[in-house]
Protein backbone atom coordinates (compact mmCIF):
# COMPACT_ATOMS: atom_id res chain seq x y z
CA UNK A 1 0.00 0.00 0.00
CA UNK A 2 1.24 3.50 -0.72
CA UNK A 3 2.35 5.43 2.31
CA UNK A 4 -0.11 7.92 3.68
CA UNK A 5 1.24 11.38 2.93
CA UNK A 6 2.30 13.31 6.00
CA UNK A 7 0.33 16.50 6.52
CA UNK A 8 2.44 19.66 6.37
CA UNK A 9 2.38 21.45 9.70
CA UNK A 10 2.03 25.21 9.26
CA UNK A 11 3.53 27.26 12.06
CA UNK A 12 1.10 29.72 13.60
CA UNK A 13 1.71 33.30 12.63
CA UNK A 14 3.20 35.55 15.28
CA UNK A 15 1.38 38.53 13.78
CA UNK A 16 -2.27 39.45 13.34
CA UNK A 17 -1.64 40.70 9.80
CA UNK A 18 1.22 40.50 7.33
CA UNK A 19 4.13 42.67 8.43
CA UNK A 20 4.38 45.78 6.26
CA UNK A 21 7.67 46.68 4.65
CA UNK A 22 9.82 49.21 6.47
CA UNK A 23 9.18 51.78 3.76
CA UNK A 24 5.43 51.50 4.25
CA UNK A 25 5.75 52.90 7.76
CA UNK A 26 8.35 55.53 6.91
CA UNK A 27 7.43 57.19 3.60
CA UNK A 28 10.02 59.76 2.55
CA UNK A 29 9.33 63.45 2.90
CA UNK A 30 8.04 64.95 -0.32
CA UNK A 31 6.41 61.75 -1.60
CA UNK A 32 3.53 61.92 -4.06
CA UNK A 33 0.73 59.33 -4.02
CA UNK A 34 -2.57 58.74 -5.74
CA UNK A 35 -4.69 59.09 -2.60
CA UNK A 36 -3.61 60.70 0.66
CA UNK A 37 -5.93 60.07 3.62
CA UNK A 38 -5.70 62.21 6.75
CA UNK A 39 -7.00 60.13 9.67
CA UNK A 40 -7.33 56.38 10.21
CA UNK A 41 -10.68 56.04 11.98
CA UNK A 42 -14.02 54.70 10.76
CA UNK A 43 -13.84 56.77 7.58
CA UNK A 44 -10.13 56.87 6.79
CA UNK A 45 -9.26 53.37 7.98
CA UNK A 46 -12.14 51.85 6.02
CA UNK A 47 -11.27 53.81 2.89
CA UNK A 48 -7.64 52.67 3.06
CA UNK A 49 -8.76 49.03 3.33
CA UNK A 50 -11.14 49.48 0.40
CA UNK A 51 -8.49 51.05 -1.83
CA UNK A 52 -5.91 48.37 -1.00
CA UNK A 53 -5.50 45.98 -3.91
CA UNK A 54 -6.79 48.52 -6.43
CA UNK A 55 -3.32 49.35 -7.69
CA UNK A 56 -3.57 52.90 -6.36
CA UNK A 57 -0.74 54.25 -4.22
CA UNK A 58 -2.24 55.27 -0.87
CA UNK A 59 -0.76 57.11 2.10
CA UNK A 60 -2.56 57.40 5.46
CA UNK A 61 -1.45 60.13 7.87
CA UNK A 62 -2.40 59.53 11.51
CA UNK A 63 -1.99 62.18 14.19
CA UNK A 64 -1.54 59.58 16.93
CA UNK A 65 0.49 56.41 17.24
CA UNK A 66 -0.27 52.71 17.53
CA UNK A 67 -2.17 52.09 20.74
CA UNK A 68 0.02 49.78 22.82
CA UNK A 69 -1.27 46.34 23.79
CA UNK A 70 -0.74 46.46 27.54
CA UNK A 71 -2.51 45.38 30.73
CA UNK A 72 -3.93 48.88 31.13
CA UNK A 73 -6.08 48.29 28.03
CA UNK A 74 -8.48 46.41 30.29
CA UNK A 75 -7.93 48.36 33.51
CA UNK A 76 -11.07 50.26 34.47
CA UNK A 77 -9.00 52.50 36.73
CA UNK A 78 -6.55 53.38 33.93
CA UNK A 79 -9.24 53.89 31.29
CA UNK A 80 -12.09 55.52 33.21
CA UNK A 81 -10.42 57.21 36.17
CA UNK A 82 -7.01 58.13 34.79
CA UNK A 83 -8.11 58.72 31.18
CA UNK A 84 -5.00 56.93 29.96
CA UNK A 85 -5.97 57.01 26.27
CA UNK A 86 -7.81 60.34 26.13
CA UNK A 87 -6.09 63.12 24.21
CA UNK A 88 -4.52 66.06 26.01
CA UNK A 89 -6.52 68.52 23.90
CA UNK A 90 -8.13 71.57 25.46
CA UNK A 91 -11.21 73.00 23.78
CA UNK A 92 -13.39 75.90 24.90
CA UNK A 93 -17.15 76.24 25.03
CA UNK A 94 -19.14 79.26 23.84
CA UNK A 95 -18.51 81.00 27.16
CA UNK A 96 -14.74 80.55 26.85
CA UNK A 97 -14.60 77.84 29.52
CA UNK A 98 -11.93 75.23 28.89
CA UNK A 99 -12.73 71.52 28.85
CA UNK A 100 -11.03 68.30 27.83
CA UNK A 101 -12.87 66.52 25.02
CA UNK A 102 -13.11 62.74 25.03
CA UNK A 103 -10.98 62.52 21.88
CA UNK A 104 -8.70 59.62 21.01
CA UNK A 105 -5.81 60.04 18.58
CA UNK A 106 -4.37 56.68 17.58
CA UNK A 107 -4.33 54.26 14.68
CA UNK A 108 -8.00 53.34 14.29
CA UNK A 109 -9.13 56.64 15.77
CA UNK A 110 -12.18 56.67 18.02
CA UNK A 111 -13.10 53.13 16.98
CA UNK A 112 -10.35 51.77 19.25
CA UNK A 113 -12.47 52.81 22.23
CA UNK A 114 -16.01 52.51 20.89
CA UNK A 115 -18.52 49.82 21.84
CA UNK A 116 -18.79 48.50 18.25
CA UNK A 117 -22.58 49.05 18.15
CA UNK A 118 -23.30 49.08 14.43
CA UNK A 119 -26.83 50.29 13.65
CA UNK A 120 -28.03 51.41 10.25
CA UNK A 121 -29.84 54.71 10.19
CA UNK A 122 -33.56 54.07 9.79
CA UNK A 123 -35.11 54.65 6.37
CA UNK A 124 -37.13 57.48 7.91
CA UNK A 125 -33.89 59.17 9.00
CA UNK A 126 -33.05 59.76 5.33
CA UNK A 127 -36.23 61.78 4.85
CA UNK A 128 -37.48 64.89 6.60
CA UNK A 129 -38.61 64.10 10.13
CA UNK A 130 -40.79 66.39 12.19
CA UNK A 131 -39.64 66.45 15.81
CA UNK A 132 -41.40 68.04 18.76
CA UNK A 133 -38.79 70.81 18.88
CA UNK A 134 -37.86 71.18 15.21
CA UNK A 135 -37.14 69.49 11.89
CA UNK A 136 -34.52 66.94 10.96
CA UNK A 137 -33.79 67.61 7.26
CA UNK A 138 -33.89 65.05 4.48
CA UNK A 139 -30.66 63.65 3.09
CA UNK A 140 -29.86 64.43 -0.56
CA UNK A 141 -29.52 60.70 -1.25
CA UNK A 142 -32.09 58.05 -0.23
CA UNK A 143 -31.53 55.00 1.93
CA UNK A 144 -31.47 52.75 -1.14
CA UNK A 145 -28.15 54.26 -2.25
CA UNK A 146 -26.53 53.36 1.07
CA UNK A 147 -28.14 49.93 1.55
CA UNK A 148 -25.61 47.82 -0.39
CA UNK A 149 -22.77 49.65 1.35
CA UNK A 150 -24.36 49.01 4.75
CA UNK A 151 -24.31 45.32 3.87
CA UNK A 152 -20.63 45.45 2.92
CA UNK A 153 -19.85 47.45 6.06
CA UNK A 154 -21.52 44.83 8.26
CA UNK A 155 -19.50 42.10 6.59
CA UNK A 156 -16.22 43.99 6.90
CA UNK A 157 -16.74 44.87 10.58
CA UNK A 158 -18.06 41.43 11.66
CA UNK A 159 -21.55 42.56 12.72
CA UNK A 160 -23.71 40.06 14.64
CA UNK A 161 -27.49 40.51 14.83
CA UNK A 162 -30.81 38.94 13.85
CA UNK A 163 -32.82 40.18 10.90
CA UNK A 164 -36.53 40.81 11.51
CA UNK A 165 -36.48 41.56 15.25
CA UNK A 166 -36.08 45.35 15.26
CA UNK A 167 -39.50 47.01 14.77
CA UNK A 168 -37.86 49.92 12.91
CA UNK A 169 -35.39 47.84 10.90
CA UNK A 170 -34.81 49.28 7.43
CA UNK A 171 -35.10 47.10 4.34
CA UNK A 172 -32.21 44.70 3.82
CA UNK A 173 -30.99 42.83 0.74
CA UNK A 174 -29.38 40.08 2.83
CA UNK A 175 -29.32 38.81 6.42
CA UNK A 176 -26.67 39.89 8.89
CA UNK A 177 -23.32 38.22 8.16
CA UNK A 178 -23.11 36.67 11.64
CA UNK A 179 -25.70 35.27 14.06
CA UNK A 180 -26.82 37.37 17.03
CA UNK A 181 -24.80 37.26 20.21
CA UNK A 182 -26.63 35.12 22.75
CA UNK A 183 -28.23 36.81 25.74
CA UNK A 184 -26.84 35.80 29.12
CA UNK A 185 -29.49 34.75 31.70
CA UNK A 186 -30.09 38.19 33.23
CA UNK A 187 -30.33 39.82 29.81
CA UNK A 188 -32.70 37.09 28.63
CA UNK A 189 -34.88 37.80 31.68
CA UNK A 190 -34.86 41.50 30.81
CA UNK A 191 -35.89 40.64 27.24
CA UNK A 192 -38.69 38.40 28.50
CA UNK A 193 -39.89 41.12 30.88
CA UNK A 194 -39.84 43.75 28.13
CA UNK A 195 -41.78 41.50 25.78
CA UNK A 196 -44.33 40.76 28.50
CA UNK A 197 -44.79 44.53 28.81
CA UNK A 198 -45.58 44.76 25.09
CA UNK A 199 -42.21 45.92 23.75
CA UNK A 200 -40.12 44.33 21.01
CA UNK A 201 -36.51 44.25 22.23
CA UNK A 202 -33.97 42.91 19.76
CA UNK A 203 -30.40 41.72 19.61
CA UNK A 204 -28.16 44.78 19.37
CA UNK A 205 -25.88 44.69 16.31
CA UNK A 206 -22.31 44.23 17.57
CA UNK A 207 -19.10 44.20 15.56
CA UNK A 208 -16.85 41.66 17.26
CA UNK A 209 -14.84 38.69 16.01
CA UNK A 210 -16.87 36.15 17.93
CA UNK A 211 -17.68 32.52 17.15
CA UNK A 212 -19.91 31.31 19.98
CA UNK A 213 -20.27 27.90 18.33
CA UNK A 214 -16.51 27.38 18.61
CA UNK A 215 -15.42 29.50 21.56
CA UNK A 216 -12.04 27.76 22.03
CA UNK A 217 -11.14 29.00 18.54
CA UNK A 218 -12.86 32.40 18.75
CA UNK A 219 -10.71 35.50 18.89
CA UNK A 220 -13.37 37.34 20.93
CA UNK A 221 -13.79 35.95 24.44
CA UNK A 222 -17.12 37.72 25.06
CA UNK A 223 -15.62 39.60 28.00
CA UNK A 224 -16.82 42.77 29.71
CA UNK A 225 -14.09 45.00 28.26
CA UNK A 226 -15.66 45.89 24.90
CA UNK A 227 -17.44 49.18 25.60
CA UNK A 228 -15.11 52.10 26.28
CA UNK A 229 -11.96 49.97 26.40
CA UNK A 230 -9.45 49.14 23.67
CA UNK A 231 -9.46 45.42 22.94
CA UNK A 232 -6.29 43.82 24.27
CA UNK A 233 -6.62 40.79 21.97
CA UNK A 234 -7.69 42.71 18.82
CA UNK A 235 -11.07 40.99 18.70
CA UNK A 236 -13.19 44.12 18.27
CA UNK A 237 -14.07 45.19 14.75
CA UNK A 238 -12.29 48.53 14.75
CA UNK A 239 -10.69 50.56 11.97
CA UNK A 240 -7.20 49.53 13.04
CA UNK A 241 -7.75 45.77 13.13
CA UNK A 242 -10.08 45.40 10.12
CA UNK A 243 -9.01 48.52 8.23
CA UNK A 244 -5.42 49.70 8.50
CA UNK A 245 -3.60 46.44 9.30
CA UNK A 246 -5.12 44.46 6.41
CA UNK A 247 -4.61 47.46 4.09
CA UNK A 248 -0.89 47.39 4.85
CA UNK A 249 -0.71 43.90 3.33
CA UNK A 250 -0.70 45.82 0.04
CA UNK A 251 2.76 47.27 -0.61
CA UNK A 252 1.09 50.27 -2.28
CA UNK A 253 -0.40 51.36 1.07
CA UNK A 254 1.70 53.34 3.55
CA UNK A 255 1.01 54.74 7.01
CA UNK A 256 2.79 57.56 8.82
CA UNK A 257 1.98 57.87 12.52
CA UNK A 258 2.54 60.87 14.78
CA UNK A 259 1.79 62.98 11.69
CA UNK A 260 -0.10 66.08 12.85
CA UNK A 261 -1.33 67.82 9.69
CA UNK A 262 -1.17 71.60 10.00
CA UNK A 263 -2.68 72.86 6.75
CA UNK A 264 -3.56 72.08 3.16
CA UNK A 265 -1.98 74.18 0.39
CA UNK A 266 -3.65 74.90 -2.95
CA UNK A 267 -2.55 76.03 -6.38
CA UNK A 268 -2.81 79.69 -7.39
CA UNK A 269 -6.38 79.25 -8.59
CA UNK A 270 -7.48 77.70 -5.31
CA UNK A 271 -9.06 74.84 -7.21
CA UNK A 272 -6.74 71.97 -6.20
CA UNK A 273 -4.88 70.90 -3.09
CA UNK A 274 -1.20 70.73 -4.03
CA UNK A 275 0.43 69.82 -0.72
CA UNK A 276 -0.24 68.64 2.81
CA UNK A 277 1.98 70.14 5.51
CA UNK A 278 2.49 68.35 8.82
CA UNK A 279 4.67 68.12 11.87
CA UNK A 280 6.09 64.77 12.92
CA UNK A 281 7.80 64.80 16.29
CA UNK A 282 8.20 68.54 15.79
CA UNK A 283 9.83 68.24 12.37
CA UNK A 284 8.04 69.63 9.29
CA UNK A 285 7.15 67.31 6.40
CA UNK A 286 5.19 67.73 3.20
CA UNK A 287 3.34 65.28 0.94
CA UNK A 288 1.20 65.60 -2.18
CA UNK A 289 -1.43 63.51 -3.93
CA UNK A 290 -3.79 63.41 -6.87
CA UNK A 291 -6.63 63.19 -4.32
CA UNK A 292 -6.58 64.34 -0.70
CA UNK A 293 -9.14 62.90 1.73
CA UNK A 294 -9.75 64.57 5.09
CA UNK A 295 -11.01 62.12 7.70
CA UNK A 296 -10.11 63.63 11.06
CA UNK A 297 -13.52 63.49 12.75
CA UNK A 298 -16.17 66.18 12.47
CA UNK A 299 -14.48 68.70 14.75
CA UNK A 300 -10.90 68.28 13.54
CA UNK A 301 -11.84 68.01 9.86
CA UNK A 302 -13.57 71.38 10.16
CA UNK A 303 -10.57 72.71 12.08
CA UNK A 304 -8.14 71.66 9.34
CA UNK A 305 -10.22 73.29 6.58
CA UNK A 306 -10.54 76.49 8.57
CA UNK A 307 -6.80 76.54 9.34
CA UNK A 308 -6.06 76.15 5.64
CA UNK A 309 -7.50 79.56 4.67
CA UNK A 310 -5.66 81.40 1.90
CA UNK A 311 -6.22 84.28 -0.49
CA UNK A 312 -8.60 82.23 -2.63
CA UNK A 313 -10.38 80.77 0.38
CA UNK A 314 -10.19 83.54 3.02
CA UNK A 315 -12.85 81.99 5.27
CA UNK A 316 -11.26 78.54 5.15
CA UNK A 317 -10.78 75.89 2.52
CA UNK A 318 -14.03 74.79 0.84
CA UNK A 319 -15.92 77.35 2.92
CA UNK A 320 -17.44 79.63 0.32
CA UNK A 321 -20.85 78.67 1.71
CA UNK A 322 -19.81 79.60 5.24
CA UNK A 323 -20.97 76.13 6.35
CA UNK A 324 -17.64 74.59 7.41
CA UNK A 325 -17.84 73.91 11.13
CA UNK A 326 -21.57 74.58 11.36
CA UNK A 327 -24.40 72.17 12.27
CA UNK A 328 -22.29 70.23 14.79
CA UNK A 329 -24.27 67.32 16.27
CA UNK A 330 -23.39 64.61 18.77
CA UNK A 331 -26.68 63.16 20.13
CA UNK A 332 -28.62 63.84 23.28
CA UNK A 333 -27.23 60.88 25.22
CA UNK A 334 -27.65 59.64 28.77
CA UNK A 335 -26.11 56.71 30.56
CA UNK A 336 -28.62 55.46 33.12
CA UNK A 337 -28.12 52.82 35.79
CA UNK A 338 -31.12 50.82 37.01
CA UNK A 339 -30.60 49.14 40.37
CA UNK A 340 -32.60 45.94 40.45
CA UNK A 341 -33.29 43.67 43.43
CA UNK A 342 -31.57 40.63 41.99
CA UNK A 343 -27.84 40.62 41.13
CA UNK A 344 -26.82 41.09 37.53
CA UNK A 345 -24.10 38.54 36.80
CA UNK A 346 -23.95 39.36 33.10
CA UNK A 347 -20.47 39.62 31.61
CA UNK A 348 -21.19 40.75 28.01
CA UNK A 349 -24.20 43.01 28.53
CA UNK A 350 -24.37 44.71 25.11
CA UNK A 351 -26.90 42.34 23.55
CA UNK A 352 -30.22 44.15 24.06
CA UNK A 353 -31.68 47.19 22.33
CA UNK A 354 -35.10 48.88 22.20
CA UNK A 355 -36.47 50.95 19.31
CA UNK A 356 -40.19 50.88 20.13
CA UNK A 357 -40.15 54.63 20.76
CA UNK A 358 -37.63 55.54 18.06
CA UNK A 359 -40.22 57.21 15.83
CA UNK A 360 -42.74 58.06 18.54
CA UNK A 361 -45.78 56.59 20.26
CA UNK A 362 -49.50 57.25 20.50
CA UNK A 363 -48.93 59.39 23.57
CA UNK A 364 -46.04 61.33 21.97
CA UNK A 365 -46.17 61.16 18.15
CA UNK A 366 -42.65 62.48 17.62
CA UNK A 367 -39.30 60.64 17.37
CA UNK A 368 -37.74 59.87 20.74
CA UNK A 369 -34.73 57.66 20.09
CA UNK A 370 -32.85 54.45 20.79
CA UNK A 371 -32.14 52.52 23.98
CA UNK A 372 -29.33 49.99 24.26
CA UNK A 373 -27.27 48.38 26.97
CA UNK A 374 -23.77 49.63 27.74
CA UNK A 375 -20.91 47.44 28.82
CA UNK A 376 -21.39 46.02 32.31
CA UNK A 377 -20.42 48.61 34.88
CA UNK A 378 -18.26 48.16 37.96
CA UNK A 379 -17.53 50.23 41.04
CA UNK A 380 -14.31 51.48 39.46
CA UNK A 381 -16.10 52.48 36.24
CA UNK A 382 -18.84 54.25 38.16
CA UNK A 383 -16.23 56.22 40.09
CA UNK A 384 -14.71 57.23 36.77
CA UNK A 385 -18.04 58.32 35.28
CA UNK A 386 -19.10 60.32 38.33
CA UNK A 387 -16.01 61.16 40.39
CA UNK A 388 -17.62 63.96 42.39
CA UNK A 389 -20.77 62.05 43.29
CA UNK A 390 -18.83 58.94 44.35
CA UNK A 391 -15.83 60.61 45.99
CA UNK A 392 -16.86 59.73 49.55
CA UNK A 393 -18.09 56.25 48.71
CA UNK A 394 -15.71 53.37 49.52
CA UNK A 395 -14.89 51.04 46.67
CA UNK A 396 -16.71 48.09 48.19
CA UNK A 397 -20.04 49.95 48.32
CA UNK A 398 -19.76 50.98 44.67
CA UNK A 399 -18.96 47.41 43.71
CA UNK A 400 -22.01 46.18 45.59
CA UNK A 401 -24.19 48.73 43.81
CA UNK A 402 -22.71 47.72 40.45
CA UNK A 403 -23.52 44.06 41.12
CA UNK A 404 -27.22 44.96 40.96
CA UNK A 405 -27.00 47.42 38.07
CA UNK A 406 -28.61 47.26 34.65
CA UNK A 407 -26.80 49.78 32.50
CA UNK A 408 -28.70 51.60 29.74
CA UNK A 409 -27.62 54.08 27.08
CA UNK A 410 -30.31 56.44 25.74
CA UNK A 411 -29.76 58.41 22.52
CA UNK A 412 -32.07 61.02 21.06
CA UNK A 413 -31.43 63.10 17.97
CA UNK A 414 -30.06 66.59 18.32
CA UNK A 415 -31.10 68.71 15.37
CA UNK A 416 -28.69 70.52 13.04
CA UNK A 417 -28.34 74.16 14.02
CA UNK A 418 -25.93 76.46 12.14
CA UNK A 419 -25.08 78.19 15.41
CA UNK A 420 -23.84 74.93 16.90
CA UNK A 421 -20.42 75.12 15.39
CA UNK A 422 -16.66 74.65 15.45
CA UNK A 423 -14.44 77.72 15.18
CA UNK A 424 -10.68 78.12 15.60
CA UNK A 425 -8.34 80.91 16.58
CA UNK A 426 -5.11 81.68 14.73
CA UNK A 427 -3.26 79.04 16.78
CA UNK A 428 -5.82 76.43 15.80
CA UNK A 429 -7.46 76.08 19.22
CA UNK A 430 -11.02 74.80 18.91
CA UNK A 431 -14.07 76.54 20.31
CA UNK A 432 -17.20 74.38 20.31
CA UNK A 433 -20.25 76.61 20.58
CA UNK A 434 -23.20 74.38 21.35
CA UNK A 435 -26.69 74.95 22.68
CA UNK A 436 -28.74 71.79 23.36
CA UNK A 437 -31.95 71.30 21.43
CA UNK A 438 -34.73 68.72 21.05
CA UNK A 439 -34.62 68.15 24.79
CA UNK A 440 -38.29 67.22 24.99
CA UNK A 441 -37.71 64.01 23.03
CA UNK A 442 -34.80 63.07 25.27
CA UNK A 443 -36.86 63.67 28.41
CA UNK A 444 -39.78 61.63 27.01
CA UNK A 445 -37.52 58.70 26.19
CA UNK A 446 -36.07 58.69 29.70
CA UNK A 447 -39.58 59.03 31.18
CA UNK A 448 -40.78 56.02 29.20
CA UNK A 449 -37.87 53.86 30.31
CA UNK A 450 -38.23 54.92 33.94
CA UNK A 451 -41.94 54.17 33.90
CA UNK A 452 -41.42 50.80 32.26
CA UNK A 453 -38.75 49.68 34.73
CA UNK A 454 -40.75 50.93 37.68
CA UNK A 455 -43.71 48.84 36.54
CA UNK A 456 -41.49 45.80 35.98
CA UNK A 457 -39.42 45.97 39.14
CA UNK A 458 -41.59 48.06 41.49
CA UNK A 459 -38.82 50.39 42.57
CA UNK A 460 -37.70 53.89 41.70
CA UNK A 461 -34.23 52.76 40.85
CA UNK A 462 -32.91 54.74 37.91
CA UNK A 463 -29.83 56.88 38.51
CA UNK A 464 -28.26 59.11 35.86
CA UNK A 465 -24.49 59.06 35.63
CA UNK A 466 -21.97 61.35 34.00
CA UNK A 467 -20.95 60.54 30.45
CA UNK A 468 -17.21 61.24 30.28
CA UNK A 469 -14.33 61.01 32.68
CA UNK A 470 -13.00 64.22 34.29
CA UNK A 471 -15.79 66.41 32.95
CA UNK A 472 -19.43 66.98 33.73
CA UNK A 473 -19.89 68.95 30.49
CA UNK A 474 -22.11 67.22 27.97
CA UNK A 475 -20.20 68.66 25.03
CA UNK A 476 -17.06 66.81 26.15
CA UNK A 477 -18.72 63.62 24.88
CA UNK A 478 -17.48 63.80 21.30
CA UNK A 479 -17.72 60.12 20.35
CA UNK A 480 -20.78 60.64 18.12
CA UNK A 481 -19.77 64.00 16.59
CA UNK A 482 -21.10 64.74 13.11
CA UNK A 483 -22.29 67.35 10.67
CA UNK A 484 -19.64 70.06 10.22
CA UNK A 485 -19.17 69.60 6.43
CA UNK A 486 -22.58 68.52 5.26
CA UNK A 487 -23.03 67.16 1.76
CA UNK A 488 -25.66 68.30 -0.72
CA UNK A 489 -26.41 69.51 -4.22
CA UNK A 490 -26.44 73.26 -3.49
CA UNK A 491 -22.97 74.81 -3.01
CA UNK A 492 -24.51 77.75 -1.14
CA UNK A 493 -25.87 75.54 1.66
CA UNK A 494 -23.43 72.62 1.75
CA UNK A 495 -19.68 72.00 1.77
CA UNK A 496 -19.49 68.72 -0.17
CA UNK A 497 -21.17 67.32 -3.27
CA UNK A 498 -22.90 63.93 -3.32
CA UNK A 499 -19.55 62.12 -3.69
CA UNK A 500 -18.25 63.97 -0.62
CA UNK A 501 -15.92 66.09 -2.79
CA UNK A 502 -15.63 69.74 -1.81
CA UNK A 503 -17.75 71.85 -4.14
CA UNK A 504 -14.92 74.34 -4.60
CA UNK A 505 -11.91 72.03 -5.05
CA UNK A 506 -11.43 69.32 -7.63
CA UNK A 507 -9.35 66.90 -5.55
CA UNK A 508 -10.44 67.42 -1.93
CA UNK A 509 -12.82 64.98 -0.21
CA UNK A 510 -14.10 64.67 3.36
CA UNK A 511 -14.90 61.12 4.40
CA UNK A 512 -16.02 60.89 8.02
CA UNK A 513 -19.19 61.82 9.92
CA UNK A 514 -18.72 65.47 8.91
CA UNK A 515 -20.87 64.87 5.81
CA UNK A 516 -24.05 64.02 7.81
CA UNK A 517 -26.98 66.45 7.19
CA UNK A 518 -28.68 64.93 10.27
CA UNK A 519 -27.58 62.34 12.79
CA UNK A 520 -30.62 60.18 13.60
CA UNK A 521 -30.63 58.58 17.04
CA UNK A 522 -28.36 55.57 16.57
CA UNK A 523 -24.58 55.25 16.63
CA UNK A 524 -23.10 56.91 13.51
CA UNK A 525 -20.17 54.52 12.98
CA UNK A 526 -21.77 52.10 10.50
CA UNK A 527 -23.02 54.95 8.32
CA UNK A 528 -19.53 56.47 8.27
CA UNK A 529 -18.08 53.08 7.29
CA UNK A 530 -20.70 52.50 4.59
CA UNK A 531 -20.10 55.96 3.15
CA UNK A 532 -16.34 55.39 3.07
CA UNK A 533 -16.96 52.27 0.96
CA UNK A 534 -19.29 54.27 -1.31
CA UNK A 535 -16.76 57.06 -1.81
CA UNK A 536 -14.05 54.45 -2.27
CA UNK A 537 -15.90 53.03 -5.26
CA UNK A 538 -16.15 56.54 -6.69
CA UNK A 539 -12.42 57.20 -6.21
CA UNK A 540 -11.40 53.92 -7.84
CA UNK A 541 -13.60 54.70 -10.84
CA UNK A 542 -12.27 58.27 -11.02
CA UNK A 543 -8.59 57.41 -10.75
CA UNK A 544 -8.63 54.24 -12.83
CA UNK A 545 -11.15 55.34 -15.43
Amino acid sequence: MPATPTARIIDPSITLAPLPGAGQLNPPDGSHVDVLIIGSGAGGGTLARHLAGSGLKVLVLERGDWLPQEPQNWSAEAVFQQGRYVSADTWHDKHGKAFQPGSHYMVGGATKMYGAAHFRLREADFGELIHHDGISPAWPLPYDVFEPYYQRAEELFHVHAQQGEDPTEPRRTAPYPHPPIAHEPRMQKLVDDLRAAGLRPFHAPSGVMLDEANLPFSRCRKCNRCDGFPCLVHAKGDADVVGIRPALADANVSLLTRAHVQRLLTDASGGRVTAVELLRDGEPMRFSADVVVVSCGAANSARLLLMSANDRHPAGLANGSGQVGRNYMFHNSKALVALAHEPNTTVFQKTVSINDWYLGSEAFPYPMGNIQMTGKTSGTIMKGYAPLETFLMPGWSMDQIAEHALDFWLSSEDLPDPENRITVNKEGAITLSYTPNNQTASAKLEHNLRGLLDSLYLKNHLVERQIYVKSSMAIAAVGHQAGTCRFGTDPTTSVLDLDCKAHELDNLYVVDTSFFPSIGAVNPSLTAIANALRVGDHLIARLQG
